[in-house]
């Protein structure tokens, strides 16, 4: 569907699978990233609407986990929704945000895991987190044209495995501190069927 990397290399199961090599940020991704994210910012909404229709052109399925979008076929009506615009820009501000802290990795360690944790509660698995990645590639390949390479698509892509591998990470510690709490809250329910009046 117009992007020869759909559904490849970024997909879920992968990306929550990898360790290691394949989501290791050298010098080399970060500057390429840092320097390339300059001409992305420049439409960072329409890179975001691109991205998010894309997704639900490719995975249907997602559509899902959004309550706004859930019933809503018309791909148009989606590339003129205020509500995807929104959310696109956050996801774009994310982006940002751990473009700004490549430099820092231990903070965008930090808001990965966090965001994992929030969706998590946006109950947003994690098997579709590296589809994201995915269509923001085919998304900002046709904006930097001839300055996208073999190398900077690498590099995008192990930044999004990183981000994927620690948000997946966030999510499971969320859903395990819940199951800890009901676990406890349940226990310290006196059962019902013991209490005589």
């Amino acid at each position: 569907m117009g992007c020869a990397i759909s559904g490849l290399g970024l997909a879920p199961r992968q990306v929550a699978e990898s360790r290691g090599e394949e989501d290791h940020l050298t010098e080399e991704h970060i500057g390429m990233i840092k320097e390339s994210w300059k001409v992305i910012q420049e439409d960072i909404a329409k890179v975001g609407i691109i991205m998010f229709v894309r997704l639900f052109e490719t995975h249907p399925e997602c559509k899902d986990v959004f309550f706004l979008f859930r019933d809503v076929e018309d791909l148009e009506r989606l590339r003129t929704s205020k509500e995807l615009r929104a959310h696109g820009l956050r996801v774009m501000s994310f982006i940002e945000k751990s473009v700004a802290r490549l430099d820092q990795l231990e903070r965008l360690d930090m808001l990965a895991v966090e965001l994992g944790k929030s969706h998590y509660r946006y109950n947003a698995p994690p098997k579709y987190y590296g589809y994201v990645g995915t269509e923001f590639i085919c998304a900002v390949r046709p904006i930097l044209k001839e300055k996208w390479t073999p190398e900077l698509e690498k590099a995008w892509k192990t930044l999004f495995q990183y981000i994927t591998r620690l948000m997946r990470q966030g999510y499971l510690e969320e859903e395990g501190t819940k199951r800890t709490h009901m676990l406890v809250s349940t226990k310290e329910r006196p059962d019902k069927r013991n209490t005589a009046l």
